[in-house]
């Protein structure tokens, strides 16, 4: 199989998340955490109940794709605050003043919910400052684009890649961020080699591709390009105003990134499937390095633990 291609009969729903020196792997009703520590592998695995039986809309096409994405940022920012606290510190760090009063007055519980909270907030706020207002204001610096709208939203659509690539190629030189896209490489080459049926070792999951068609980072792209697309659409020549209107239809967008998401995932052998999901695995060069053995191990452990006993539970 070459990098770029795969036709496999089996499609599992099961996907995962790269960590702090380990694995988030989502299974249909249990999620595990594999982290490597200097003892060895740390696991952690735990019961969930099905989105579809927890909420209505989530049945919804559209909808469910806003509440996958919520409920995926919650948990993935716990997982990642687990991975975080499993990592010795040279020193260590002495809480401060405000962090010891927060806790005294919360408890060790809250604080937690509330750490989580306020990440996701910022996380979402510099997603919108970099992709929704930074692309707008930039453009509107320009008299030119001022009496074209057409014009102004491909500027700000160039803009929104410029940022998007760049960002990616800024955090790609992090060192531990590298570490952090090489486990994302592991979690994709196990996942292929569990899609093929073939026996989860080290020396299987090593030559497969580390390039998922179903992969998150597709989605991120899919929805930076249907920003700019539903930028055409909005007319208003104010500033503020076109930047709240974007914000206002961010929920849509998710909406639509996530089903087509889910329907290239599936019909991935189809031609038009194949053309929607190039950008992603060209981006996936970015995001995913190839993965050393002890971080395939995490992997394989992360995937062994979320799989079904009822064979096809996990099918996508």
């Amino acid at each position: 199989m070459s990098e770029n291609k795969c036709n496999l009969d089996f499609k599992t729903s099961i996907g995962g998340q790269a960590l702090m020196e380990g694995i988030l792997m989502r299974g249909p009703d249990k999620q595990s955490i594999v982290c490597r520590t200097a003892d060895g592998l740390v696991e952690k695995c735990e019961s969930f109940t099905p989105l579809k039986e927890k909420y209505k809309l989530a049945s919804v096409p559209f909808l469910r794709g806003v509440i996958a994405l919520a409920v995926s940022m919650s948990s993935g920012m716990k997982a990642l605050a687990y991975s975080a606290e499993l990592i010795p510190m040279d020193e260590e760090e002495e809480p401060s003043k405000f962090e010891v009063w927060l806790e005294d007055k919360l408890g060790n519980k809250k604080m937690e919910k509330l750490t989580i909270a306020f990440s996701m907030v910022l996380g979402l706020f510099l997603a919108i400052l970099l992709f929704t207002m930074a692309p707008t204001f930039l453009a509107g610096l320009f008299p030119f684009v001022k009496a074209n709208l057409m014009l102004r939203s491909a500027v700000e659509g160039v803009f929104k890649l410029i940022i998007f690539f760049a960002y990616l190629w800024l955090i790609t030189n992090i060192k531990d961020v590298r570490r952090l896209f090489a486990y994302h490489g592991a979690e994709h080459k196990t996942i292929f080699c569990y899609e093929k049926s073939l026996p989860l070792t080290a020396e299987n999951v090593k030559k497969q591709s580390r390039f998922h068609p179903r992969c998150g980072t597709s989605f991120l792209l899919v929805a930076v390009i249907l920003g700019i697309i539903i930028g055409f659409f909005i007319r208003a020549d104010n500033v503020f105003i076109r930047v709240l209107l974007r914000i206002a239809l961010l929920p849509l967008l998710v909406g639509i990134a996530f089903e087509l998401n889910k329907w290239v995932g599936k019909h991935d052998d189809n031609k038009l499937a194949a053309v929607l999901a190039a950008p992603g695995k060209w981006v996936q060069r970015l995001t995913t390095k190839e993965p050393d053995e002890e971080m395939i191990e995490c992997a394989i452990r992360a995937l062994e633990l979320v799989i079904p006993e009822e064979k096809g539970a996990d099918s996508w």
